[in-house]
């Protein structure tokens, strides 16, 4: 089973990913890990890294080619990712989107990095105005189109325990053969990092 996770920084991404992975004894890759860990081998802080990838798409190139070809590759799997939905394609079972208010995910960011809430939620914006744009250039993604998702969540309004039981008996319940072709999905199937 292919599982993919994505939102916004501080939607829970991880937390959920994480757990999803080890209740259905799943391999988890993130894509935000492996993008935190260019930009330190680089000498950047995410944000920076994240307007650096704007006049170098090499960047995002690098990271988007790595996450297709795991979500190609491998089955077990919870990817984790912005646009690990989107990369997938038609070998992903099931898709989640989990969001929450940008006052929420600013106050998470901030308790996790140890930065003011107005910080974490100003580099946030920042960013996320950053990959918009990158992901419209780059695949003529619109990272808004919430359509290709199985399922959308707005993880403030419950607590990690209650989102992972809530996706949890989601996926244990869904039948991919109740809807085999009912469903198509416009996903990036020509990717070309």
């Amino acid at each position: 089973m292919l599982l993919t996770v994505s939102g916004p920084a501080g939607s829970g991404k991880s937390t959920t990913a994480a757990g999803l992975a080890e209740a259905l004894d799943l391999e988890h890759v993130s894509g935000g890990d492996i993008f935190r860990d260019l930009a330190a081998e680089r000498g950047y802080s995410p944000v920076e890294f994240n307007e650096l990838a704007e006049e170098d798409e090499r960047i995002d190139r690098d990271l988007d080619r790595r996450l297709y070809e795991i979500a190609r590759d491998r089955d077990d799997l919870v990817l984790e990712s912005r646009l690990a939905g989107w990369l997938a394609g038609d070998h992903a079972d099931f898709r989640l989107w989990l969001d929450a208010p940008i006052d929420v995910r600013g106050a998470r960011i901030a308790d996790r990095e140890g930065k003011s809430v107005q910080r974490a939620r100003e580099e946030t914006e920042r960013r996320e105005r950053s990959e918009h744009k990158r992901y419209a250039d780059y695949y003529g993604i619109d990272i808004d189109d919430l359509s290709i998702y199985d399922f959308v969540v707005n993880t403030a309004r419950w607590t990690a325990e209650d989102v992972h039981a809530i996706l949890t008996s989601a996926i244990e319940r869904y039948d991919p053969a109740a809807d085999e072709g009912r469903y198509p999905v416009a996903v990036v199937d020509d990717f070309q990092p």
